[in-house]
């Protein structure tokens, strides 16, 4: 049984770094489909010849792989032209041996124009910017979590046991006594009493074997720099929260909702769950398909009567708990 074309007039772009290979194919009244290739550079001027090539074709329906990055120039510059359905690449895979620049284009046409490909879900561009923002938040935070740690490792090989004694290390009473460590490594007899606060003033003896320890002019050194780089990170963080803030602003009453859900306290835990999936749901049919999207159930692997892993995906790991 032939397969439907389900697309008469249907291009198919294989993205790479420097150049994109588009293929137009276009099926006539009897069915037959007549492909016309073209290669456009990435710089802005080739994608904008790109969509007066496709224009000029009367065809508005495109498919492309989710390659990198390099993709998303090419989407911002056909997003409000053309339909586009991006494809992750394991489900337009060329068959082996086949495998060519012009023939993987012509494959995401062929496979296209029959509607075989599943597209994945693209938020409006608002939402597109804030997670972007959002999953840099993300890594800056893991950043910083990564030099308070390094912190504590210097602490540890220079027997400064101050974490045996305060509940945070980057507190305010253990920074200022960091602080004064480090002006003279060599000097732990300066008075501790000025430099806490509240409950540790019961504990200053302890507080007083914990600092007696011995910082080397090399550890010292790297700990400055530790901290240097913590500071830092936090600014730039407070930074880009106030544009994420800016940027959610719209979504007032969005945020309030998903506030009412048990855990969900922070303005960023509901924020980051917005920019993830946005705020139309009419893109997922159900709560299992969205739970699916997100990599929240076991996947289903199963041939010859022997079931596979079951695990769950990849997918989703912003958004996890």
């Amino acid at each position: 049984m032939a397969l439907k074309i389900v697309y008469k007039i249907c291009c198919g772009i294989d993205v790479h770094k420097t150049f994109v290979v588009a293929c137009i194919a276009s099926t006539d009244s009897k069915g037959v489909t007549t492909y016309e290739r073209h290669r456009f550079s990435t710089y802005t001027k080739g994608l904008k010849d790109l969509l007066q090539w496709l224009l000029k074709r009367n065809c508005k329906d495109v498919c492309m792989e989710s390659t990198g990055k390099y993709w998303i120039p090419v989407y911002n510059v056909l997003e409000n032209d053309c339909t586009i359905v991006l494809a992750h690449p394991k489900y337009v895979k060329a068959i082996r041996g086949k495998k060519t620049d012009k023939k993987d284009a012509k494959w995401i046409a062929d496979l296209f124009k029959h509607d075989l490909v599943a597209g994945s879900f693209m938020p409006p561009a608002d939402i597109r910017q804030l997670r972007d923002l959002m999953r840099y938040r993300f890594k800056l935070t893991c950043f910083m979590s990564s030099e308070k740690n390094r912190l504590q490792n210097c602490l540890t090989v220079s027997n400064i046991q101050l974490g045996n004694v305060v509940s945070d290390t980057f507190g305010k009473s253990a920074q200022a006594i960091l602080d004064k460590l480090l002006e003279n490594p060599a000097d732990t007899s300066f008075d501790l009493e000025p430099l806490v606060y509240k409950s540790l003033k019961k504990k200053l003896p302890e507080l007083r074997d914990a600092i007696d320890g011995y910082i080397t002019p090399e550890q010292a050194g790297k700990l400055k720099v530790i901290k240097a780089h913590y500071e830092n990170l936090e600014s730039r963080k407070a930074e880009l929260e106030e544009l994420i803030l800016a940027l959610a602003a719209p979504y007032q009453q969005e945020l309030a909702i998903l506030q009412t859900a048990p855990g969900i306290r922070s303005d960023f835990t509901a924020i980051g769950i917005i920019s993830e999936i946005g705020t139309n749901m009419e893109a997922f049919p159900s709560a299992k398909h969205l739970c699916s999207w997100a990599g929240l159930t076991p996947t289903n692997n199963e041939s010859a009567g022997k079931k596979k892993s079951v695990r769950v995906s990849k997918a989703g790991c912003y958004i996890k708990p």
